[in-house]
């Protein structure tokens, strides 16, 4: 299809003519405005708004797009040279006259009517925003967006990675992501979910022995995992020994509780893990600037509060291999099951 043709510029230079349509375009090269908008800028009628909009539209000097059932217009950013030259030369003329400086004092008014509707909605809603925001755009939605701060050059480690859901969600926005398990039927539910994503490498293996090189993590996630291994203190050194130098280890999972159901009917064998805990069993490990965060329970959640905790690996010396040491009732490492 042939292109059309470019609008000439005497033609161009007859829609600026009318000072009404120099000081719109003058306001429109600042600021998006609807037509109402402009009406209460200009204080001119809707009608003669729109028809001094279609003439600078039709000879290219706004462009227009549809809100709603509304069209927000602006000036067009990109003038051939001549028509750039044009334009300067009568905004210099239109900005000398007292009109503008009243034009712009009454678009601040109206920008202050925009910050008002979302200030009255917040003002109403505030002790419902919460609720409504989960209900527009569902649970989860920060956490999910947050990810986008994550590494691109990272390759992270899932370990007891289950059905994949975790690796799924981080795989858009790193490298590459190694995702563990020894449960035959967890790794064909992973394999399924995850075989579109070609950054994704699902392995066998246990978290005591990671099939994993050392140094090879930027960072190793044990997500709602730790509670289920027989030696807790194994397998955060298995992840330490997996770490580069600075890498880190995320673990969440459960607080210390008395539910024996989960024992029981879920096959958890630690009731959970306390701040000191965790961070005698990461230090033992070798790892560093340790971290423990109790996490705001979900109101529609059955089980106990979570915590998120956080260590680097600052050495270059694996700790992998290195025996437990025995722990009485009162140390940080002594394991409630």
């Amino acid at each position: 299809m042939q292109s059309a043709q470019p609008i000439p510029l005497f033609e161009r230079m007859t829609a600026l003519a009318d000072s009404t349509r120099s000081r719109m375009l003058l306001v429109l090269e600042r600021h998006e405005l609807t037509v109402n908008e402009l009406r209460s800028v200009l204080q001119l009628p809707q009608s003669t708004v729109s028809r001094h909009l279609k003439v600078l539209g039709d000879h290219d000097w706004v462009v227009s797009r549809p809100d709603g059932t509304s069209r927000r217009y602006k000036a067009a950013e990109k003038l051939d040279p001549s028509s750039r030259r044009l334009w300067h030369l009568v905004r210099e003329q239109v900005a000398a006259t007292p009109a503008p400086s009243h034009d712009a004092r009454r678009v601040q008014t109206v920008l202050a009517h925009r910050r008002s509707r979302s200030q009255r909605f917040f003002s109403s809603s505030a002790s419902q925003w919460d609720a409504l925001r989960t209900e527009l755009f569902g649970k989860g939605t920060d956490m999910l967006g947050l990810m986008a701060l994550l590494d691109e050059n990272w390759t992270v480690g899932d370990l007891g990675c289950g059905t994949g859901q975790l690796a799924e969600s981080i795989a858009p926005f790193v490298s590459s992501v190694i995702a563990i398990d020894d449960s035959a039927a967890m790794l064909a539910a992973a394999r399924k979910r995850l075989g579109s994503l070609s950054n994704v490498d699902v392995r066998t293996g246990q978290l005591e022995s990671l099939p994993i090189d050392d140094e090879s993590l930027d960072v190793a996630l044990l997500f709602l995992v730790l509670h289920y291994v027989p030696e807790p203190l194994e397998a955060i050194s298995e992840a330490c020994r997996a770490l580069r130098p600075g890498g880190q280890l995320l673990i969440v999972d459960m607080m210390p509780h008395d539910r024996e159901d989960l024992q029981t009917e879920m096959g958890h064998v630690w009731r959970g893990f306390s701040d000191a805990q965790i961070s005698g069993l990461l230090e033992s490990a070798g790892l560093t600037a340790v971290r423990y965060h109790p996490l705001a329970p979900d109101g529609a959640a059955k089980g106990p509060t979570l915590f998120a905790a956080v260590a680097r690996r600052t050495t270059a010396t694996s700790t992998a291999g290195a025996e437990p040491h025995t722990a009485d009732n009162d140390s940080p490492l002594a394991l409630t099951a």
